[in-house]
């Protein structure tokens, strides 16, 4: 498999877009579900956006790095430095 760098890192960047797109709405979702059950005080939504957006961005944001390193050809790279090691 060919080490194709560049497309792998507009795919990622595409990838962080729709979770950063998928982080304000599930925000926007948190924060009306929890409009329905009282008023909503500006310490509340200040700790809804911040759980819940950074949330969504760390957990999917670390599953995007992870196919990132694998189309990249960098998961590759350490797996023959290794095996290089252990031959020799």
């Amino acid at each position: 498999m060919p080490n194709d760098r560049p497309s792998a890192l507009a795919e990622f960047k595409r990838m962080i877009g729709w979770i950063a797109l998928i982080g304000v709405l599930m925000t926007a979702g948190a924060l009306w579900y929890l409009s329905l059950y009282g008023p909503l005080h500006i310490h509340m939504v200040v700790a809804t956006i911040a759980g819940v957006f950074f949330s969504v961005l760390l957990g999917c944001g670390l599953f995007a790095a992870a196919f990132y390193s694998d189309k990249s050809g960098h998961d590759a790279n350490v797996r023959d430095a290794t095996t290089r090691d252990r031959d020799e």
